[in-house]
């Protein structure tokens, strides 16, 4: 049973983004109109899309800033940012 468990945790953490959390929580509540989080995490052209349109005309913006306060925020490599 511990083995299982070992192998679960490792694999956990290999899906766990090293970015963190609480950065990317407060790029995203002071510069996320910008799309400066999504920069952050590697999440080049989405980025893009939210500074051309004003962080999705402020419901994407707050979208993500949900997104990451609750831990379902992913980065570019689809791993979760989950580390404060």
């Amino acid at each position: 049973m511990s083995a299982i468990a070992t192998v679960g945790s490792s694999m956990m953490s290999w899906r766990t983004s090293p970015r963190s959390r609480l950065f990317a929580l407060l790029l995203a509540f002071f510069f996320g109109v910008f799309g400066v989080h999504r920069f952050y995490v590697g999440k080049f052209w989405t980025g893009l899309l939210l500074l051309a349109t004003g962080g999705g005309f402020g419901i994407w913006w707050i979208v993500d800033c949900f997104m990451i306060l609750f831990g379902h925020f992913r980065d570019a490599d689809d791993r979760i940012v989950r580390d404060w």
